[in-house]
């Protein structure tokens, strides 16, 4: 939806609102945590618009006030999620078996995935990356999104969900093995048009 350019601002938030909400589902993976981050978002920013100088869009402006919002909900509801309670992300991953051979190679060689900085400016990319971390364990999604999206420190994360160093790197591991293998299938792997 767009936005005239004479809208006031109130309005320009209120239209951000779906994108906010869509990027904290995907973060807390909780409808209920996301409404209540989006909403602190929006009451922030409304409280003191005076706070946006124009230095961003106003979109990357709200953003940034979410993820700070997220990270304070992943703290307050650590004890409420189990993040390694005898799943089958403790066992070992069949997929990380079909991929290395016994000597560390790769079984496969990696498909060509062309100009990766030409496809990072594409928002269908964007699309499949978003649909392939969606189909993540909750687990590996959780810890990935924490540490790639919203650039926690290992050691942040660690400490706020009672993890050991090396589970943390053995679930992250085999976050991106999944992801790798779900963009070779469909976002590389596509043909390519003339």
């Amino acid at each position: 939806m767009s936005t005239p350019p004479n809208a006031t601002f109130e309005h320009q938030v209120a239209d951000l609102r779906v994108y906010l909400l869509k990027f904290a589902r995907l973060q807390l993976r909780n409808e209920a945590w996301a409404e209540d981050a989006v909403s602190e978002t929006l009451l922030a920013a409304l409280s003191k618009p005076q706070a946006f100088e124009q230095r961003s869009q106003l979109k990357t402006w709200l953003v940034g006030i979410l993820k700070h919002k997220i990270i304070d909900a992943l703290r307050h509801h650590s004890r409420e999620v189990c993040v390694s309670g005898g799943t089958d992300d403790d066992q070992a991953d069949p997929l990380e078996d079909m991929a290395f051979k016994a000597d560390g190679h790769f079984a496969e060689k990696p498909a060509e995935w062309g100009n990766p900085e030409q496809d990072m400016n594409s928002r269908q990319f964007f699309a499949v990356l978003e649909a392939c971390t969606d189909k993540l364990p909750a687990v590996q999604g959780r810890l990935f999104l924490m540490r790639e999206w919203l650039e926690l420190s290992s050691e942040d994360i660690c400490k706020e969900l009672s993890l050991t160093p090396t589970n943390l790197y053995v679930q992250l591991h085999r976050a991106r093995l999944r992801l790798r293998e779900c963009l070779e299938l469909n976002w590389f792997a596509r043909p390519s048009t003339p």
